[in-house]
Parts: C-alpha cells; sequence; structure tokens
C-alpha cells in the first residue's frame, strides 16, 4: 500500500516521514525484544557469527569490484555496498556522514536499497515456501539475504513463529557490524583527509536500539511478572512495525525511480542477488544452519 501510494500522488511531508520510519522501526524493533527468549537470542547471534562475518565479506568485496566495473560514481557504490552487505539504510545513514557523501548520493543509495527491500518483503515468503524451507532455514536465509531490519522482520513474521526469532537475532548481530566498519571508514578517511589538508573531525553513529533490543529480551526471560506486559508490547511492536513498512515504501515514488538510475540500480540488483543466491544455496545444502 505505501508503494502504491508513493507512485500514485505527491508525498507531502517525505522528509518527515523518513525521520519518523526510522524512530518507528527502531522502537518496534525493541518492543519485539520482548517477544524474545534471551536464550535463543545469544543462540542464534553465536550461529550466526560466522555465517554474517564471511556473508559481509563477500559482499563488501563483490560490491566494490562491481562498482568498478559498472563504472557508478562517487561515494554510491560503497554505500550501496555497505547497505547490501550489513542492514539497508541503517548502515548507509552511519556510514554516509563518515565519506562525507552528499545529498545525492544518500538519495541514489537508499532508494536503489528501499526499493530492492520492498521487493524481497513480498516475494521471500513464497520463495521459501515454494522451496520448502524449514522456519529456521529461512529465518536464516532472509537475515543473510534481505537489506533492512524492518523487511527481515516483515518476511520473517509472514512465514512462522521461529523463522521471526530467527530471522531478527541473526540480523540484529548482523547490524552490529556497522561499527567496526564505521571505525574502517573512519580511519581511512582520516588518512586521506590529513593527506588533502581537510578536518579529520568524524562523527562515528553506535545503533544503541540494538542494545535495549537485549534488554527487552532480558526482561522478557528473568522477569516472570512482565509476563503479560510483555506480551503487550511485543503486539505493538509488531503494528508498529507494519505502520514502518507502509511508511518505508510511500517514500518510493517514481522521482525516486529516475534519481536512482540504471548503473547503481544494477549495481544493487546484481549484488542483491549474489548474496541472496548464495546465501540460499548454503542454507538449503546444510553449510549454514542453526
Amino acid at each position: 500500500m505505501g508503494i502504491l501510494f508513493g507512485l500514485s500522488f505527491p508525498h507531502p511531508y517525505i522528509n518527515e516521514s523518513r525521520g519518523i520510519a526510522r524512530a518507528l522501526l527502531q522502537s518496534s524493533v525493541v518492543a519485539l525484544g520482548f517477544g524474545m527468549n534471551l536464550h535463543e537470542v545469544l543462540k542464534a547471534g553465536r550461529s550466526g557469527f560466522i555465517y554474517t562475518a564471511l556473508g559481509i565479506s563477500f559482499a563488501l568485496l563483490a560490491g566494490l569490484g562491481l562498482g568498478r566495473v559498472l563504472q557508478v560514481r562517487g561515494n554510491s557504490s560503497f554505500l550501496i555496498t555497505t547497505g547490501t552487505a550489513i542492514c539497508g539504510g541503517s548502515a548507509i545513514a552511519a556510514i554516509g556522514p563518515i565519506l562525507q557523501a552528499n545529498e545525492e548520493e544518500m538519495a541514489v543509495s537508499l532508494g536503489t536499497i528501499f526499493i530492492l527491500n520492498s521487493i524481497a518483503l513480498l516475494i521471500f515468503p513464497p520463495i521459501g515456501s515454494a522451496l520448502h524451507l524449514s522456519q529456521s532455514q529461512f529465518g536464516l536465509w532472509a537475515a543473510l539475504a534481505i537489506h533492512d531490519t524492518s523487511s527481515v522482520v516483515g518476511a520473517a513474521t509472514k512465514f512462522g513463529p521461529q523463522a521471526l526469532v530467527i530471522g531478527t537475532t541473526v540480523k540484529l548481530a548482523r547490524a552490529l557490524w556497522i561499527v567496526p566498519l564505521a571505525l574502517a571508514t573512519g580511519a581511512l578517511m582520516r588518512r586521506r583527509l590529513k593527506k588533502t589538508g581537510g578536518s579529520s573531525r568524524l562523527r562515528i553513529q553506535f545503533p544503541w536500539f540494538i542494545a535495549f533490543f537485549v534488554l527487552a529480551a532480558v526482561l522478557n526471560t528473568y522477569l516472570p511478572a512482565f509476563e503479560r506486559p510483555a506480551k503487550w508490547l511485543f503486539i505493538v511492536g509488531r503494528l508498529g512495525l507494519t505502520a514502518t513498512l507502509f511508511l518505508i515504501g510511500s517514500g518510493i515514488s517514481r522521482a525516486t525511480l529516475k534519481e536512482v538510475g540504471w548503473r547503481p540500480l544494477l549495481l544493487g540488483v546484481l549484488l542483491w542477488l549474489g548474496v541472496g543466491l548464495t546465501s540460499l544455496y548454503f542454507v538449503r545444502t546444510g553449510w549454514i544452519a542453526f
């Protein structure tokens, strides 16, 4: 519905909508923590660590190589690559200021990721059902192959409760890689700025909502008296996620599609297909398992 709205009508509050969507997404993820058992969260996080490290390394190398081949201009190639490798818009929002990316580069990168993110939300559950993936297999695949946390949670919710737990926790563990990547990017930028005589003061954002998600899971696991309010908060989180997905979809307009252009979009599609098909193969063959 959000995509149909964005393509049919001019959005009167596009900038405000993006800010609200980001805040609502983070709040909803924290609320979803009240439906998680900490033991399951830790198990999923440990199991997904190696897969995440290998997946991110593959995506970064493939994305930067494709960016050069397709001659994607400026910082857009690196931003699209980090968005695909880690966690979509959150990674782009964290890395963009470090790269000193301009508004056009940010818009192109976010537009590419949001378009593919919306497609993934729609097509992943039917593909998982057609391939007879188990809930744990689908949760892992969604966490490794879908860009944004919102769409991972949305697709996994539709597939089943176990897929939701595994998909959410592995994806949030993946999102933590924003920090080392931001630090490494910041170090390279400082070195480059020193050589050119520019300012070396760079801000690095930590995804604090992940820490609050873990705190919510702790309360749900170790405070039995909190069971009833935790259940309602979990429901509120799922409703908030639905609203978030509408806001994200409404931000995709015809102008956004034109602004993205074919080179960055082709880069995003090829990289996404590479990550998605590779991770699906390893999940189905049992090389990646929970």
